[in-house]
């Protein structure tokens, strides 16, 4: 016996007054199970859409090597638990599925939320990940009542929302975002108030972190690993809004992918100019980014800048050892001889720096579908290393706490099978009073 999948009902109206963060500040962002999603391409045009995931009535979790599913954020009444990670999160991808998907962007209806850097560990064998602070499960992800999708060239918001619990309480959530939507703007809360310097403190002392910098370097000249890349945590006392965090964070770094995640006890808020893996009608992309300078103060300056990073040894070489990666992680759940690069040693501008950046694109193979891509380039090679495994192997053993939301990816698992999936780059978590 097949279950049928629900209809999306969709509601469309024109509206070139409203913008996804005033729709934010009607909608409370510091309601439970809100994301928004927005783009800045190439850190100067605006992306066509930018999308509210909001109302649902799924989750799903990773916590202590465990996948479980509920229908609340606070997991007190648990659904199901699964030691198969991968096969429960393919699980609750289908779960998302829809009919009625037709002419709408991917991102209509599905899955939204992160996958921690450490997820890893369920697609390759790594030594145990040591305690994360945060306390943030290893992922998160939760199935939207509505979507609100903002189309800036059409200047119209579309609603839409999957056909559950019958079609009169479908209609009945659109109609009470609409209301939401049609409120005068709230008033600003105290703790909107802009952001003072924080006081940040790292996780790493000084002296114990070019101790592992030195330690890599014996790995590398061992020829153990090409590259690692270790990091540090920083974290300040934080009593703000993190929504208004985010709004500081889209105007000073405009960038491909900005978000910003409330998961009830955690927020997350990220500028990450970045794709982890995209699969878009059946075709896999990674876009490394590797080599950066800072933009010149005026357009002459800029363009030497520009020369400069494209032309410096250093960086062509550590940007050609990650485009090998990511055309070798591509490579993995594409059919053969369809991997290309579609644009090499490319240059992109941001608002502070400028990247050399690479596209690979390959048609996935039969068999193959948006999670096994996803783990195919899960971590990226400019968050972890090349040979990747050895590289991370080297990190567990150097750093002192688990990456958490750091390094993973930050997305979407589209309804229509699609999926976009950012590095968590620039990224920002709340938990307990601190960032």
């Amino acid at each position: 016996m097949t279950t049928s999948l629900p209809r999306l009902h969709v509601r469309r109206r024109v509206d070139d007054t409203e913008s996804p963060v005033s729709a934010m500040l009607k909608l409370n962002p510091m309601s439970a199970g809100l994301v928004l999603f927005e783009s800045v391409m190439g850190g100067e045009t605006r992306g066509r859409y930018s999308f509210i995931g909001m109302a649902p009535d799924l989750w799903w979790r990773v916590r202590d090597g465990k996948a479980e599913t509920a229908l609340t954020q606070d997991f007190k009444e648990v659904l199901s638990t699964s030691a198969d990670i991968m096969g429960s999160l393919r699980d609750f991808i289908d779960a998302c599925k829809v009919t009625g998907m037709d002419g709408l962007p991917p991102m209509a209806a599905g899955a939204f939320g992160y996958l921690g850097y450490d997820m890893v560990r369920y697609v390759e064998d790594l030594p145990a990940a040591k305690p994360d602070p945060n306390g943030v499960p290893e992922a998160m992800l939760m199935r939207p009542g509505v979507v609100l999708i903002f189309d800036g060239v059409r200047q119209e918001i579309i609603i839409a929302a999957p056909e559950r619990g019958g079609e009169a309480a479908t209609l009945a959530r659109i109609d009470a975002v609409e209301a939401q939507l049609d409120q005068a703007m709230p008033p600003s809360r105290p703790n909107d108030a802009p952001i003072e310097k924080l006081d940040f403190t790292s996780n790493t002392e000084k002296s114990r972190y070019l101790a592992m910098v030195e330690k890599a370097k014996t790995y590398i000249h061992a020829g153990d690993i090409f590259q690692v890349v270790p990091s540090q945590r920083f974290s300040a006392p934080f009593e703000r809004s993190p929504f208004a965090f985010y709004r500081a964070l889209r105007r000073l770094n405009p960038s491909p992918f900005m978000f910003y995640v409330n998961f009830g006890a955690f927020q997350i808020s990220g500028s990450s100019p970045e794709i982890l893996v995209r699969v878009r009608n059946g075709t896999v992309t990674v876009r490394p980014i590797a080599g950066t300078l800072p933009r010149g103060a005026t357009p002459e300056a800029d363009l030497a800048n520009e020369q400069k990073l494209i032309s410096d040894p250093k960086e062509r070489a550590e940007h050609l050892m990650l485009l090998d990666l990511g055309r070798n992680d591509v490579g993995r759940v594409a059919e053969r001889g369809t991997v290309d690069v579609t644009e090499s040693f490319t240059v992109e501008r941001y608002s502070h720096v400028m990247h050399i950046v690479s596209n690979v694109q390959g048609k996935l193979k039969p068999g193959e579908d948006m999670v096994s891509a996803l783990a195919a380039g899960f971590p990226a090679g400019t968050t972890s290393g090349a040979p990747k495994i050895r590289a991370m192997e080297i990190i567990t053993e150097l750093e002192p706490h688990a990456r958490g939301v750091y390094a993973g990816g930050v997305g979407y698992f589209g309804a229509g099978g699609d999926m976009d999936t950012c590095i968590a780059l620039r990224t920002a978590v709340f938990a307990g009073g601190k960032i």
